[in-house]
């Protein structure tokens, strides 16, 4: 379209120069015309007129040049040809006025010429003179349509855009120039790391005195006081690693055997705090199966201190032996406590004005939660309670002096989940049975064995069933003791032959008994008084305790009132202990507890100590253990069928 656009304009121009043309040539026939008849007619006028023609001619060529510019101009779609696109049209004008110059000189006559004469042409006068006007004309520069053509190959040239690239040479150094610089500021960042630690040092170094009113403010403070209790038992911990750092393993030295000695266990510490356990009883020991090296220990009041609490728990350490981890306070004299079996920072106690405290390792030293003194709980003096069931699926039962057996939630101490009251008709003067120690068979949770204050242990039931009523089986007595029963104690479950139906009690009046527990799958039906499979009277005193080993069958221990820890093995002597210590000045025992592992006890004692001692090569045992024990047994159950009526006959 542009190339047909700009040949129609080609023609245009070239139409408009042949009209030129063809009005320049009537000029000059006029012109000579005019010149012949003015030279004939006045010969003075000749070069007058001459000039006159000659500026006329020039105006008219020049009036003819600017209006084909303007008509040009007109039109601004029109393209210009090579020449115009590199002038303005400043150049055709000069173009113009060239041209007239040129017609001038060609046309002006010389003196020697003579020009002849023209005849006179009459229609002259009436030839048209057109009327010029001058004016300003506005031209506009417009640049022509640039025409881009795309090629395949080549986009672009090399040198199309910026500046040309830099050499090899220029990046080496605008790089090292670079590098030095950063090294540079690295050099003055480490230089002001530098300066700014000296002056910290200093700073510190420079001891800030302090005023006695602040030092007496941040001595008092809270935040004082846990940081450096807290500080000061990592370090004892570690000061009592019982580790022998100047041991020489190039010298062999003989040292006596326990064996050799005659000392089957040994003591490894006591705990007792100056403030809290002096004049206080242990009544209560229990290990945490979480973190065994920690035991807790409860105690009744001091009668001395007034202002202090009358119940304390202090959680103690095996590897901080000058004072206990925690210290825990009760409005009432704490009777029995434990670490929760399911909940390792939890520590529980039964009470002596019968609330269920719960402390908090993780809280100060009040219980976090605490039962009610209402009807709906226990009113008499807790002295035994058992966490029974599973990780999901678990209860705390407790049993109180006035013969009520609560079933609780850790979650839910404000009002028991179910309680039971234990009355037996046969009673003389009140059908309640008054409850001192509690027992579960291991994975048992419904039926459970309750020592009394009259040395007779009752089976009872927690819900009504196949097995029974709910509460004491009023048929099944199991008669033995002739005093108050203060331990019971059911054989743990391990090992190739269950033993679960086993159960140890110990009572005020020295001895220790073994009872097998009847099937509470089969109910009596009638009266029946169940004795004893043994009894054990190696003591010269009231027998406080009684324990099974959790990991060996046929080994147990008992405390009593002459200060005695003995140890029993079924297996090697009925009638004697295998060991039998001293524990302390002679004071009276009144709570043992094995650890999980079965190799250490710790023994709480009246005068508030706690003692730990190990067993060593005792815990451990042999293959034949659990059918030795059967054996043994065996012969006692037949023993008492052959004695059945001994004890019938003693009541």
């Amino acid at each position: 379209m542009d190339g047909e656009r700009r040949k129609e304009e080609l023609a245009k121009k070239r139409q408009k120069l042949a009209e030129l043309r063809r009005a320049r040539e009537e000029r000059k026939q006029v012109f000579s015309q005019t010149n012949q008849a003015s030279a004939v007619a006045d010969p003075s006028v000749k070069t007058t007129d001459l000039e006159r023609d000659r500026k006329d001619k020039e105006m008219d060529i020049d009036s003819l040049v600017k209006s084909l510019l303007a008509d040009k101009a007109g039109r601004p779609g029109t393209p210009s040809n090579a020449e115009d696109s590199d002038g303005s049209d400043k150049g055709r004008a000069e173009k113009g006025r060239n041209f007239s110059i040129s017609m001038h000189s060609q046309y002006t006559p010389s003196p020697s010429t003579s020009v002849p004469p023209s005849p006179q042409i009459p229609a002259l006068s009436a030839r048209y003179i057109p009327d010029f006007s001058s004016f300003d004309a506005v031209i506009l520069d417009i640049a022509p349509k640039e025409i881009v053509l795309y090629s395949k190959e080549v986009q672009t040239s090399e040198n199309s855009f910026g500046p040309p690239p830099r050499s090899e040479e220029e990046i080496r150094t605008e790089i090292l120039k670079e590098y030095e610089e950063k090294e540079r500021l690295e050099r003055l960042a480490q230089e002001e790391e530098r300066a700014r630690l000296e002056a910290k040092k200093k700073e510190n170094q420079r001891v800030k005195q302090i005023t006695d009113e602040e030092r007496k403010k941040i001595l008092n403070s809270t935040e004082f006081s846990e940081f450096v209790d807290h500080t000061t038992k990592i370090v004892e911990r570690a000061l009592n690693e019982n580790y022998d750092f100047m041991k020489d393993y190039s010298v062999s030295k003989d040292v006596e055997s326990d064996e050799k000695t005659g000392a089957r266990v040994k003591h490894m510490c006591s705990f007792f705090d100056d403030r809290w356990s002096k004049n206080r009883s242990v009544t209560d020991v229990n290990w945490s199966k979480k973190n065994p090296e920690l035991v807790v220990a409860s105690y009744n009041k001091n009668p001395i201190a007034m202002n202090e609490p009358d119940g304390v728990v202090l959680v103690w350490s095996l590897r901080l032996l000058e004072r206990p981890e925690f210290i825990f306070h009760s409005q009432s004299d704490v009777l029995t406590v434990a670490f929760s079996d399911f909940h390792p920072k939890y520590v529980i106690g039964g009470t002596y004005s019968g609330q269920i405290v719960l402390w908090d390792m993780r809280a100060k030293s009040l219980p976090v939660v605490r039962t009610p003194l209402s009807a709906n709980g226990h009113t008499h003096p807790v002295y035994s309670m058992q966490m029974v069931g599973t990780q999901n699926a678990h209860n705390l039962i407790t049993a109180s002096t006035d013969g009520l057996v609560c079933s609780w939630e850790l979650d839910k101490l404000l009002e028991p989940q179910e309680h039971l009251e234990l009355v037996h008709s046969g009673h003389n003067k009140t059908d309640e049975v008054s409850v001192t120690a509690l027992g579960f068979p291991d994975n048992e949770t419904a039926a459970f064995w309750a020592g009394t204050e009259e040395g007779v242990v009752y089976q009872a039931n927690r819900y009504g069933g196949a097995r029974g009523k709910a509460g004491i089986n009023q048929y099944d007595s199991y008669r033995g003791h002739w005093g108050p029963i203060t331990g019971l104690h059911f054989h743990p479950l391990f090992g190739p032959v269950d033993f679960s139906d086993l159960f140890l009690t110990s009572s005020v009046d020295w001895t220790v008994k073994l009872w097998r527990a009847k099937s509470v799958s089969k109910p009596s039906t009638s009266t029946q008084v169940i004795a004893p499979l043994h009894s054990f009277e190696g003591s010269d005193d009231y027998v406080y305790d009684v324990k099974w080993s959790p990991c060996h069958p046929a080994l147990f221990g008992s405390v009593d009132g002459t200060g005695k820890f003995s140890v029993w093995n079924l297996n090697v002597d009925t009638e004697e202990p295998i060991v039998s210590t001293q524990v302390g000045q002679g004071k009276a025992l009144n709570k043992i507890q094995w650890d999980k592992d079965g190799r250490k006890t710790a023994i709480g004692s009246s005068d508030g100590r706690v003692h730990i001692y190990d067993i060593g090569e005792l815990c451990i045992p042999r293959e034949n253990e659990w059918a030795l024990l059967q054996k043994s047994i065996s012969e006692l159950i037949h023993t008492t069928e052959s004695h059945s009526g001994r004890y019938a006959l003693a009541k």
